[in-house]
């Protein structure tokens, strides 16, 4: 018995392209084993988890482990704060990436477009246990650099571990400094790839280089802008970890104004091991970043249906 059309077609297409889809191996392989594995621990948010039974002989808890999430005050605060500093973040990290990459692309020389790539990629290999020392001997109380200086030129110390107020800039700052670099070459490439002869006509007809930027590359950058916010929005929720928490760390004058739900998840399971109340803030923060992400295409594919995900 012959085998089905669209049996065989797949088999026709892996024996074609069966290179190529032995580079895409690993990168299954490992989505499959840490993302979609994992899935099946959601049940632990319904769940009260003990050793003894379990993840499956575990009793079920119904809806206990949300409401105890909710109850404790923390899932207004650590929501809020995820998701404005994200979108602080993102929002700087678009639109000063597109200025940069514009600016080295108007840049001349080859060597200075190199070198400043270089210089602003660096940053994006350094580890945030790294930077975290750094930034502690930087600004530390009583020994910092920062305050050192300060005492040095007739001012006061500032104690910027105490000081919440401090963090609303420094963590924006610090995020750009890590990820512009990429941001910039991702925004270089798309500029690189477009039509050379646009810009040879509007040097014929004229046009100074605002005119090129302004009629030419930003229009021509919309497409990519719109994707890579769209990609953005996907994780708004899911706050950028290490930076929080090798920066904050346990400090419990920050925690209020510092929180992220990734980091409320990790002290959960590290200081109480309370895997239910973990796996329900996750499984909330994944249900609001699958939300966000659905409106946001619809509100792009009604406006401009090309530059929508699906």
């Amino acid at each position: 018995m012959s085998a089905p059309l669209g049996r065989r077609g797949v088999l026709s297409e892996l024996s074609r392209n069966r290179t190529l889809y032995l580079m895409f191996l690993p990168v299954a392989v490992w989505f499959v084993v840490f993302c979609y594995l994992p899935i099946g621990g959601i049940i632990l948010a319904f769940k009260d988890f003990n050793y003894r039974d379990g993840i499956l002989g575990s009793p079920w808890h119904g809806f206990r482990n949300f409401e105890f999430f909710f109850r404790s005050g923390k899932a207004w605060n650590v929501t809020k704060n995820t998701l404005l500093y994200n979108l602080i973040f993102l929002s700087l990290y678009t639109v000063i990436s597109m200025f940069t990459a514009i600016l080295i692309s108007e840049a001349a020389g080859r060597r200075f477009k190199k070198v400043a790539q270089t210089f602003m990629f660096l940053p994006y290999f350094i580890s945030w246990v790294v930077v975290s020392a750094f930034l502690y001997n930087l600004c530390n109380y009583e020994y910092g650099m920062l305050n050192r200086v300060l005492v040095a030129l007739g001012g006061h110390a500032i104690n910027v571990y105490g000081t919440p107020l401090y963090w609303y800039f420094i963590l924006p700052f610090m995020y750009l400094w890590k990820w512009i670099g990429f941001g910039t070459v991702l925004y270089l490439a798309a500029i690189m790839g477009m039509d050379q002869e646009c810009f040879e006509a509007a040097v014929i007809d004229g046009a100074n280089e605002f005119q090129k930027i302004s009629r030419i590359i930003l229009p021509l950058l919309r497409p990519t802008m719109v994707l890579l916010i769209l990609l953005g929005l996907g994780r708004v929720l899911r706050g950028e970890f290490d930076m929080f928490y090798q920066l904050i760390g346990n400090n419990s004058v920050l925690i209020d104004a510092t929180d992220i739900i990734d980091t409320l998840v990790f002290r959960s399971l590290l200081g109480t091991q309370d895997f239910g109340m973990a796996t329900a803030a996750g499984f909330y923060q994944s249900v609001l970043c699958f939300v966000i992400i659905l409106v946001v295409n619809r509100v792009v594919k009604s406006l401009e249906s090309d530059y929508a995900l699906f």
